[in-house]
């Protein structure tokens, strides 16, 4: 299977987790701020691959990928900032802090991958 389309399945159920994280936090914990920007960024994470594998160029592709781990950088933040806080308890925050750290090292991997070929191609 092709680390793109791995990428797309983790990112896609990554997103649907946060969607559910966003749900458990403004419903029982009801947070409301952080939660926000949590599912802003962590669904961004998808959405900024899933337009990577239609990049015009190279150099478009590492750069949607790019925002990509930019955005997952902000998750991981803010899954920190929520555990905390206490707003995550520790087996929900491992599991997903887990999870976003599996999807930064692929979208590194991928990019470093493109470039690398990019540069053979010189």
């Amino acid at each position: 299977m092709k680390k793109e389309n791995i990428l797309a399945e983790k990112t896609t159920k990554f997103a649907i987790r946060v969607v559910r994280c966003y749900k458990y936090l403004t419903e029982e914990k009801k947070e409301y701020v952080m939660s926000k920007q949590l599912l802003r960024c962590g669904t961004s994470v998808g959405a900024n691959t899933y337009e990577s594998f239609y990049a015009q160029t190279r150099a478009d592709f590492i750069s949607k990928l790019s925002i990509a781990l930019k955005e997952a950088s902000e998750t991981s933040y803010w899954f920190i900032i929520l555990h905390e806080t206490g707003f995550l308890d520790e087996k929900l925050y491992t599991s997903l802090k887990t999870d976003i750290d599996e999807i930064i090292r692929i979208i590194i991997s991928s990019i470093k991958t493109s470039r690398n070929n990019a540069n053979e191609d010189d």
